[in-house]
């Protein structure tokens, strides 16, 4: 088993370089075995992926991350628990912001180290939903003064800009990291929040650095996905998009109108029923044929799209040579690939492109 690369984030603070989510595990998202997806967390910490992300808002996962703590310290030892590190959130109720307390801050931090079963949490990444809210400052202080209590080892951040980020430095919040989404895709980091972080020290923790599996695309050898994945995915949110808009305007367009909608009886009406009922039947009731028919429609509009010319489209985008090939092969070059799941930029990495 190839050794999952490890960073140090501060001095005696360790991490993976690949940093394992918990976002997914949450109960909102679905139904979730709860052993499985502890057994799953203890796999992958003993395969090297010894840093785990979650949050206080996302729920349950905190209980599940507490629990496979629990179970790695029962299997393994304390030697083994001593190397996993959880990076979660305090992420404050949006609708609690303006009056925000401290305890409320303090009961946060707490009921995080009862769920995760610590007696101190490693990161605590602070988020602010609204920032024409004030009062984003003071309640860093007050993770601070927690800090210096001995409830939390480290502070960060999730999804400051930089103007944001640059103030909580100044009023010095002894941030060692920032939480934010990049990808080749997705740049906006390198627009001069990088060159901060690089300043003061903080550490960019990236998520989405393959767009949601995306760009993973282009790390497969097979020169159909090469050529045509950028375009089946585009299919893929056109089919959803017609669904969500063109289908409902449809229906609009064909409701009986003026007289006619006060007939029920009448030939318009009578169609548009058996319209709607037609519609009902076969969406509600052979989904896997809708399914099917949207898969065709797509490739045979991919079919057709490949005819009228290669440079024409947006797959090209993927090729050797093309602008965004180029970023892809220099993120190869530069920091291992596009393929982890979460990423560790260094602050002194440079990304000019």
């Amino acid at each position: 088993m190839t050794a999952v690369e490890r960073r140090i984030l501060r001095p005696g603070y360790e991490i993976s370089r690949i940093i394992r989510g918990g976002w997914q595990l949450a109960g909102g998202h679905g139904s979730v075995d709860a052993a499985a997806a502890v057994a799953d967390l203890v796999a992958t910490a003993e395969a090297g992926i010894t840093t785990f992300d979650c949050a206080d808002i996302y729920t349950g996962v905190e209980e599940l991350i507490g629990a496979c703590r629990v179970e790695i310290a029962r299997t393994n030892g304390a030697e083994a628990l001593a190397t996993l590190r959880v990076h979660t959130k305090c992420v404050p109720d949006l609708d609690k912001l303006a009056g925000l307390k401290r305890a409320e801050v303090r009961a946060i931090v707490e009921r995080s180290l009862r769920r995760l079963h610590a007696e101190r949490l490693d990161l605590v990444q602070f988020h602010w939903w609204d920032y024409a809210v004030s009062g984003y400052l003071e309640a860093a202080h007050w993770l601070d003064e927690l800090r210096w209590e001995g409830k939390i080892e480290l502070l960060g951040g999730t999804n400051f800009d930089t103007a944001h980020t640059s103030e909580l430095l100044a009023a010095g919040i002894p941030i060692a990291s920032m939480q934010v989404q990049y990808s080749l895709l997705d740049d906006r980091p390198e627009h001069g929040l990088i060159e901060l972080c690089g300043r003061h020290k903080v550490h960019l923790l990236c998520y989405g650095t393959v767009a949601g599996g995306f760009l993973s695309l282009a790390a497969c050898n097979i020169v159909a996905i090469l050529q045509f994945g950028v375009v089946l995915a585009m299919g893929m949110m056109l089919t959803w998009l017609a669904n969500m808009t063109v289908l409902p305007i449809a229906l609009r367009a064909l409701r009986p109108r003026g007289a006619a909608a006060e007939a029920p009886d009448t030939a318009a009406s009578r169609a548009f029923r058996r319209f709607v009922l037609w519609i009902e039947r076969v969406v509600v009731e052979r989904p896997g044929r809708v399914v099917l028919a949207a898969a065709a429609i797509v490739a045979i509009g991919t079919f057709f799209a490949t005819r009228v010319g290669i440079g024409s489209f947006v797959y090209d985008d993927l090729r050797p040579g093309s602008p965004l090939g180029k970023r892809l092969s220099k993120a190869t070059e530069v920091y291992g690939g596009t393929v982890p799941l979460a990423d560790f930029v260094e602050p002194s990495l440079p990304f000019a492109t």
